[in-house]
């Protein structure tokens, strides 16, 4: 099963400017839930000071242009990290999601040993400790990896986050979340009601 999920509205960088001062300093733990505001997807992030840039798990990362401008699709195997909660009706395995977004920019990844790789970045839009943010995030394949997500010094500065290197899960506030299956029903909704406006 394969969803699609395209292009939300980005917010503007300025009205982002406007909140992130107004934001006052919050400490969360070196690990913490996201949800990813578009698709209600649920993924453990490690906040991570030693990364600029934050990276979210994505495979078969592929570039396309649109109206002349440059777009990346990308999908994450629910199967690689079993983080949202099923009712038993659905294997993780058995739901791909796919993504498709405007390319903020991309970055040049030097690796020892290994060519250097290119990897998109893109904006993303989830949810922390109850509140919503808007960050970049570099698409490459975290599968083998514990966390699906990692968060950046980029997002912790611009949103004013403190880290306790020594707990976990600090946060006080939870972000809205939906099971597995219930992520699939919706999903198939949008669908019809996209084939209808279409015709």
């Amino acid at each position: 099963m394969t969803l699609v999920f395209p292009s939300a509205m980005a917010v503007s960088a300025e009205a982002d400017a406007n909140n992130n001062q107004q934001r006052p300093p919050e400490t969360l733990g070196y690990v913490e839930w996201v949800v990813m505001k578009d698709t209600n997807l649920r993924l453990k992030a490690r906040l991570d000071t030693g990364a600029k840039t934050s990276s979210l798990h994505a495979v078969n990362i592929e570039g396309f242009e649109r109206d002349g401008e440059e777009w990346v699709s990308f999908q994450i195997p629910l199967g690689d990290h079993e983080d949202q909660p099923t009712e038993g009706e659905l294997d993780h395995d058995d739901v791909i999601l796919e993504f498709e977004r405007p390319v903020e920019r991309t970055v040049l990844i030097k690796r020892k040993g290994a060519p250097s790789q290119k990897r998109y970045v893109v904006m993303m839009d989830f949810c922390i400790a109850g509140t919503t943010h808007t960050t970049q995030f570099s698409l490459t394949d975290r599968g083998k990896f514990s966390y699906p997500a990692l968060l950046g010094r980029r997002f912790m500065r611009d949103d004013n986050i403190l880290i306790d290197s020594a707990d976990s899960f600090m946060a006080e506030k939870e972000c809205e979340y939906i099971t597995l299956e219930e992520l699939a029903k919706r999903h198939a909704e949008n669908v019809v009601e996209e084939t209808d406006s279409d015709s």
